[in-house]
């Protein structure tokens, strides 16, 4: 007996080892159980009867309803391709324009990122995580305030999630409160992102004419317009609706120049169910799939094929108060839908999910943050906008959450991933080899610690630990840790930082706000 022992204290101390040098070796991007661009599209909220009616609504609305408030430039972009223009002012889309646009649209489009490791894919039902929105203020989570947002905590943001492995993306969070010139503000938003992080960034340009200093700055940046047109890695999110069904006439001028420059474009139609778009999620799923329709032929007649983004995002309302709801579950069934009319259209789609009514990062954030990110990924939408981070109905973004969020989105894409069903993972031959003359279960089976790694997804904050093992770490708490990640991040210099002669010359060149690294900390 005492012959023995030894030979199983070392079988199990040899599998613990080995199990946690599986864990500590890295793995390589195509054996990793979660990554960007999974395919998602497995949950269909509407039949296929239900998809066909809302396109043919969407349709009809197009070519009995229209669009009001076209711009001169537009109207005449639109007519040109066979819209017409009514004594009401109003632009209507004859059916065959709307179906051959559909046909002839770029529907296999690359987001590109600075650094060419993070560019997304957009084909099929490839899902991507990130941020957006326009929040006015930050959450302090210290002092449980809020206050205005400022162009260092925009560059933060950016920093954050260029460290983050389940945010692929990052579309402008919040707005420079600190900086009241638009034009300044904007370009100087450009340069606070691209020095953040060098994955894919989004931003909103508010006049026609802030759109040429913002280009002239990423030209720079990427070392000459060339450099640019062949890898442009910032994209224009732009409202050219005012739901419903008018055009935003300077969002459309925006538009249009962004194509000219060679920007990709994010059709965005956010209206507000029961206030700016009908109340059922039918309605206003058909209301936004016809703005977006229009501003896909608005995009092919300025350059036809020119990469847009159908950016399909009406929003939820309480109707009791009239508040946003964009963390209930109708919020996450509007989402849900847009995306599946997403793959009827085989187009790239964008959709907003993740973001929370809670004004902390607390258990009604956690709880809405999840239903709609995953929602959304087994839908199939290829951007899931403002996935992390946003609070109080678009309010406030929280940089804490962020970080917390990384680890929602983590377990949503592994819900995306779904369930591999062959030989292999049915385990017959397992079942059989440890109830017949083995150990009786599968902890140290070499396929357990094969897929321990490849299979499962193991959160950075969320807690595993016994209420024994929680007391003996000095009960450690989530948003504490959340904040000392956040600090450990932002004591480092970002790794999209800009090379120090372009830097002088980008702030040479404009009135650049953010201060440089060795100021800001004093090096």
């Amino acid at each position: 007996m005492n012959d023995e022992t030894p030979s199983r204290s070392a079988g199990r101390s040899g599998g613990r080892a080995a199990r946690r040098a599986a864990r500590a070796a890295p793995l390589a991007a195509n054996m990793r159980p979660i990554r960007p661009g999974m395919d998602g599209g497995r949950y269909n909220p509407l039949t296929d009867i239900d998809v066909q009616n809302i396109h043919e609504a969407a349709l009809t609305a197009l070519e009995t309803i229209g669009l009001a408030d076209a711009p001169p430039s537009g109207a005449a972009y639109l007519t040109s391709v066979g819209a017409t223009e009514g004594e009401d002012g109003r632009i209507r889309f004859p059916r065959a324009l709307v179906e051959d646009t559909i046909a002839k649209a770029n529907r296999s489009m690359t987001l590109h990122s600075r650094d060419c490791l993070n560019d997304m894919d957009l084909g099929g039902s490839r899902v991507h995580y990130g941020t957006a929105g326009a929040a006015v203020h930050l959450v302090d989570v210290h002092g449980r305030h809020y206050r205005e947002s400022t162009i260092q905590d925009l560059h933060d943001a950016a920093h954050i999630c260029d460290t983050l492995d389940n945010i692929h993306f990052c579309q402008r969070p919040m707005v420079a409160r600190d900086i009241t010139d638009n034009c300044e503000m904007e370009y100087n938003s450009v340069f606070a992102t691209c020095t953040g992080t060098t994955k894919h960034i989004g931003m909103s340009f508010s006049e026609p004419e802030f759109v040429a200093p913002a280009i002239e700055m990423l030209h720079m940046i990427a070392g000459g317009e060339d450099k640019w047109r062949e890898r442009p890695f910032m994209s224009n999110s732009n409202c050219f609706v005012v739901p419903p069904m008018k055009f935003a006439t300077e969002s459309c001028q925006v538009m249009e120049e962004c194509i000219k420059a060679g920007m990709p474009v994010l059709l965005l139609s956010a209206g507000m169910s029961g206030a700016t778009a009908p109340s059922t999620i039918a309605g206003a799923i058909v209301q936004a799939v016809a703005e977006c329709l229009a501003g896909l032929v608005y995009v092919n007649a300025v350059k036809p094929g020119a990469p847009a983004i159908f950016g399909t995002w009406p929003f939820g309302l309480d109707l009791r108060t009239g508040a946003m709801s964009i963390g209930s579950g109708e919020q996450a069934l509007l989402t849900a839908g847009c995306g599946q009319m997403h793959r009827f259209y085989d187009l790239p789609g964008g959709a907003a999910a993740g973001a929370t009514d809670s004004k902390m990062p607390d258990m009604q954030a956690g709880w809405e943050q999840m239903c709609s990110n995953v929602m959304a990924g087994l839908s199939g939408v290829n951007m899931v906008y403002e996935a992390a981070g946003m609070h109080a109905s678009l309010l406030g973004f929280c940089h804490e959450s962020l970080i917390l969020g990384d680890d929602i989105i983590g377990q949503a894409l592994r819900c995306v991933r779904g369930v591999e069903v062959n030989d292999e993972t049915m385990a017959l031959d397992q079942i059989a080899e440890v109830c017949m003359g083995g150990p009786g279960h599968y902890l140290g089976t070499d396929q357990t610690l094969a897929r321990m790694q490849t299979d499962c997804v193991y959160p950075t904050f969320g807690n595993r630990m016994s209420p024994k093992e929680w007391a003996e770490k000095d009960k450690p708490d989530l948003i504490e840790n959340a904040i000392a990640r956040k600090e450990e991040i932002l004591s480092h210099r970002s790794k999209a930082q800009l090379d120090p002669v372009l830097d002088a010359a980008i702030r040479e060149r404009f009135n650049i706000y953010l201060p440089t690294y060795a100021n800001l900390h004093g090096v």
